[in-house]
């Protein structure tokens, strides 16, 4: 049989998503509390593999067991297995041709970004930071060149595994809030550290250092070092991942992040 999960974390106090020797990443923790419950090791896939320190309100899982459990062992018991800083939200079975990664349509990112000249304490870890101040409009300029199919190289991390650094960005959209801009991006997939990349170049127009046409120059320049240099982890939400109709994935449960800072405004 064939479950799906639905995941949410504060990735700052993990070493990302994906196993680790030492055991300090989402997946040791979750495989191990799944694991537990089953009575047989458990090896799960996810939507989007998450560097350290980004979090998630919408992360999908899927793996294979053939032990029979109720659902709510699925969600409570393996929640009573979990660190405080990660909960299962939903359990349900899936067609056995399911997959969590290459069955999604879109994954959605949103970075939170605390514009101040003081850097956060209270907030520390879970939304990222820029002193100077930042227009709004410039940023939304620049960003509106991104969408649509192209090649991101420009936005690529080395390291990054990815066959082909072509991708379909879908949606960009940059707002405020108070002191906090808020960048969203919804995409087929999304390079290693592209999400970081594009928020960090943003930046760097949104403080005036280059216009809002330099982003399209960045973009058709394939080049890496032309672009700002990888922006901080803290901000970064995997927010929602999409799935046809035909799978019945529950949506998330999108909320805004509870940052301290917001309550005082």
């Amino acid at each position: 049989m064939r479950l799906a999960l639905g995941i949410e974390y504060d990735g700052s106090g993990f070493c990302g998503w994906q196993t680790q020797p030492a055991g300090c990443a989402v997946q040791d923790r979750l495989e191990a509390a799944c694991s537990s419950i089953a009575g047989v090791p458990v090896s799960t896939i996810c939507a989007g593999r998450t560097d350290a320190g980004v979090h998630a309100l919408g992360q999908v899982v899927h793996f294979d067991c053939d032990i029979e459990r109720p659902l709510s062992a699925w969600v409570r018991g393996v929640n009573a297995l979990l660190p405080s800083a990660m909960a299962v939200t939903w359990a349900q079975p899936v067609a056995g041709d399911f997959h969590a990664r290459f069955s999604a349509i879109s994954r959605t990112y949103r970075y939170m970004l605390l514009n101040n000249a003081v850097r956060p304490a209270a907030d520390h870890g879970r939304i990222g930071w820029f002193h100077a101040p930042l227009n709004l409009e410039r940023m939304r300029a620049a960003a509106a060149n991104l969408i649509g199919e192209h090649d991101f190289s420009a936005f690529r991390a080395a390291e990054c595994q990815a066959k082909s650094p072509v991708r379909t960005l879908h949606a960009v959209s940059v707002s405020s809030s108070g002191p906090c801009f808020v960048f969203e991006f919804r995409a087929n997939a999304f390079l290693h550290h592209m999400v970081r990349n594009i928020v960090g170049s943003l930046v760097y127009v949104g403080k005036g250092k280059h216009p809002p046409e330099w982003m399209k120059e960045v973009l058709l320049g394939r080049d890496r070092s032309r672009a700002a240099p990888t922006f901080d982890a803290s901000g970064l939400y995997l927010l929602d991942v999409e799935y046809e109709s035909r799978w019945s994935i529950p949506a998330p449960r999108l909320r805004e992040p509870q940052l301290a800072f917001a309550a005082s405004d």
